[in-house]
């Protein structure tokens, strides 16, 4: 005989987004006497007996489940009353709508079910402990037993506080006071040590008042799991995120390790040692314990790290038997115990090292080797003596990970200190050393690099000798830091004295030089790169014999001028120009008188702007030390300037300073002659040369070779230039012959045949003058030639000073 099918003993449904019934089970086909064919395609509200209230229809379009009594019509008429549970359907599970849930039988109570909460009660894995309304114990489950070591028998009719008989035990009592005279439920998380463990374990404590059907509070319950492990995870991941936040805040290999040391302790350990190898990690040695290495770190939970015996500082070498040592061999990590036989010939080695370890009770070490991109740097050891518990396996992953992001932040610190020491090294080497020391004007200058974490920029400075005892000043700053930067200013430092050279005027210079920048910027070959290439510039001429000052700058800040009479220092109005690189803009120049004696100051933005300070409070600042110390001598003043305006920590970005204090040549010193276009001038011109120079005190064999240079000169503009041509003489640390034309066609070396009558003219010059040139004027062109004269000295022959 056939088994009959079992009875359902639930109701399905389900009900699509549009109200229709799509699914009937054979419970609900029993429950309202509906077969399924008959139900499916149906609109469900055709089933309902009573309207839903609106307030109910119009809460479940935001509800994900739905739970209440439907009044149903059975297919013989009747109403039937059914427990529902409504579940929405998620759109990717076969259609979105509802799945309908009833019950037909089940709900109620069996014969003997009571006793399954005294089974729950004992069998379950949390701690219960049932206190009455005296706060004293009836019952409590093995679970609870086991945690306390105590059993039921022993316990029962006790106070918490005398079962724990511990300061927090009288803390738990307190809660179970408060849930029982509020009614209300506390929650806590404590660390206790329970039985007989000497480690503390976390605890999810819960006490919950209990009543009886009537209300009223008969118990309350005590309900602890021990969260430990869970802790520990949350732990170890607040580890990690505190090691990524404070390791490697600075580029500095001492405070990257100092900053480890802090994050391991006290949390995973009560002392920590931090030793790396002597930069270049590329050793010669053929085994790690041959290689020395420094103690950059040291910490511990007692002041003054009394553990250590390698102090900070120290260069050693570990021998083969040290924990270092067999770290760094084996390539990962190593945990011992104090007794561990591995551990003996190292304490053989040093016998006050098992004394010390035995003093303060270390008990567990674990070494830790610190590796970046392949490349060991160090190895950390790690000790407990406070903490009972001995390093675990978990332990040892949390330490490989903080290790394994300390040792990033130390290869970064030191690519970047080495990549630092580049550019300050290229960035020293293109500056100048010495500043010459022309007529024109007496100069001092400071160059200070950036702070540490912020690299070195590309500003630099010049002092350029020009023809006619004039001089040039240069200030620049190039976009971005490091070698890149610095290699840049090299290359721009150099055109600005090629360009000079040609005594272009500055703002044709700064043309030219935005013409490079913008080359510069395309040979990178990355569009995204080559916005980085960029600079500023400010170029000025002074010249001494006319006191007049030629500017131009391309986006950098103008200089300042302090005058000799005692006036306040002002900012020379320079049009900015766009900076360099932009290209297509025009730059302008102004002209400016300077009284002899007057001081001018360029420098870069680094001086003027700081993260608390704008360019107009720099400029500002500036004006006040300047005006405060005008007497100052001027590598006095430049200390004193940095001093006032660079912060304590170090400037931001590269700092360039440049000091200038004019001079002027009187007329005393020059001679000015208008030379007719005719022959007869040669002559003329070369008398007169010879007269004034004999004023000026010169000897013979000066006055015959400036005589012949001035024949020559002069010649030359009356055969191959313009009228008016004049001469001029200018009596400096050397002789300068300038003579001037119409004509801007420049002349040329050529070498002359044995036959030629003509030719040799500029051969001639360039053979006696010391250096000679040709530059273009708005009049035309200036040809000047410079001889050099014999330094004074005095009667026993030493250059008289």
């Amino acid at each position: 005989m056939e088994n009959p099918e079992p009875t359902p003993a639930v109701a399905t449904a389900v009900v699509d987004g549009s109200g229709t019934i799509t699914a009937w089970s054979e419970g609900a086909a029993l429950l309202l006497g509906l077969p399924a064919a008959e139900a499916v395609g149906r609109a469900a509200a055709e089933l309902l007996a009573e309207a839903v209230p609106p307030g109910t229809r119009a809460s479940l379009a935001a509800l994900p489940r739905w739970n209440g009594t439907l009044a149903l019509r059975h297919r013989a008429g009747h109403v039937v009353r059914v427990a529902v549970i409504a579940h929405r359907r998620e759109p990717d599970e076969d259609g979105d709508g509802w799945l309908l849930v009833g019950r037909l039988s089940g709900g109620e109570p069996r014969p003997g079910e009571e006793e399954l909460a005294a089974i729950a009660f004992e069998q379950t894995t949390a701690a219960l402990a049932i206190y009455d309304t005296d706060l004293r114990l009836r019952r409590w489950n093995e679970e609870m037993a086991r945690t306390v070591g105590l059993t039921e028998d022993e316990a029962r009719g006790l106070r918490l506080s005398e079962i724990g008989g511990k300061p927090q035990s009288q803390e738990l009592e307190q809660h179970l006071a408060y849930a029982r005279d509020t009614g209300r439920r506390q929650d806590l998380d404590t660390f206790l040590r329970t039985g007989g463990e000497q480690r503390e374990h976390a605890w999810a404590a819960s006490f919950v008042p209990l009543r009886d059907r009537s209300g009223r509070l008969r118990a309350v319950c005590l309900t602890a799991i021990d969260t430990t492990e869970q802790y520990a995870a949350r732990q170890r991941l607040a580890v990690l995120n505190d090691a990524a936040a404070r390791i490697g805040s600075s580029l500095d290999v001492t405070r990257t390790a100092e900053e480890l040391a802090e994050v391991c302790v006290p949390y995973l350990a009560d002392l920590i040692t931090v030793d790396l190898f002597e930069p270049p990690m590329e050793a010669k040695a053929s085994a790690p314990w041959q290689r020395p290495m420094r103690r950059i770190a040291v910490r511990s939970v007692l002041e003054g790290c009394p553990e250590a015996l390698t102090p900070t500082g120290t260069l050693t070498s570990y021998s083969r038997h040290s924990p270092q040592a067999q770290a760094l061999r084996v390539g990962h990590s190593v945990r011992y115990a104090l007794e561990d036989p591995a551990l003996r010939p190292w304490y053989e080695e040093r016998p006050q090292r098992l004394a010390r370890i035995r003093e303060f009770g270390i008990h567990s070490m674990m070494t830790v080797p610190m590796r970046a991109r392949g490349v060991t740097l160090g190895v950390a050891m790690l000790a407990r003596h406070r903490r009972p518990e001995p390093f675990v396996h978990d332990d040892v992953l949390l330490a490989e990970e903080i290790a394994a992001r300390a040792a990033v932040c130390v290869d970064n610190a030191r690519r970047y200190t080495r990549e630092r020491e580049v550019a300050l090294t290229l960035q020293r080497n293109l500056l100048p050393r010495v500043l010459p020391s022309p007529t024109a004007v007496a100069t001092a200058s400071r160059y200070r690099p950036a702070a540490p974490h912020t690299g070195v920029g590309g500003d630099w400075f010049d002092v350029i000798q020009l023809s006619g005892a004039r001089v040039a000043l240069v200030v620049g700053d190039v976009v971005g830091h490091g070698v890149q930067a610095s290699a840049t200013m090299g290359r721009l430092r150099t055109a600005v004295r090629t360009l000079a050279d040609v005594d272009l005027p500055p703002d044709e210079l700064l043309t030219h030089l935005d013409d490079l920048v913008a080359r510069l910027a395309m040979e990178t070959g990355d569009q995204e790169a080559a916005g980085d290439v960029g600079a500023t510039c400010l170029y000025a001429v002074y010249d001494p014999v006319s006191r007049i000052c030629q500017l131009a700058r391309a986006g950098h800040p103008p200089p300042l001028v302090l005058p000799p009479d005692g006036a306040a220092p002002e900012v020379l109005r320079v049009p900015a120009g766009p900076p360099l690189g932009v290209g297509g803009l025009p730059f302008e120049a102004v002209e400016r008188e300077l009284p002899e004696g007057s001081l001018l100051t360029l420098c870069t933005d680094g001086l003027l702007v700081n993260r608390d300070r704008d360019i107009d409070a720099g400029f500002a600042l500036l004006r006040d030390v300047l005006g405060g110390h005008r007497d100052e001598p001027l590598e006095s003043l430049c200390d004193t300037v940095l001093e006032a305006l660079l912060p304590a920590d170090g400037a931001r970005d590269d700092v360039a300073l440049l000091l200038a204090r004019t001079r002027a040549l009187g007329a005393d010193r020059t001679a000015f002659w208008d030379v007719p276009p005719v022959p007869a001038s040669v002559g003329e011109a070369r008398k007169r040369v010879g007269e004034r120079l004999a004023v000026w005190g010169l000897g013979e064999a000066e006055i015959m070779t400036s005589e012949l240079l001035t024949s020559e000169l002069v010649t030359n503009a009356l055969r191959h230039a313009s009228p008016p041509i004049g001469l001029r003489l200018i009596l400096d640390k050397g002789l300068i012959f300038e003579v001037c034309d119409a004509s801007s066609t420049a002349p040329h070396l050529r070498r002359a045949r044995s036959l030629d009558e003509t030719g040799r003219g500029l051969m001639l010059v360039a053979q006696l003058a010391g250096r000679w040139g040709t530059r273009h004027t708005q009049a035309g062109k200036v040809i000047w030639a410079e001889l050099p004269l014999p330094e004074p000295r005095d009667a026993a022959g030493r250059p008289d000073a």
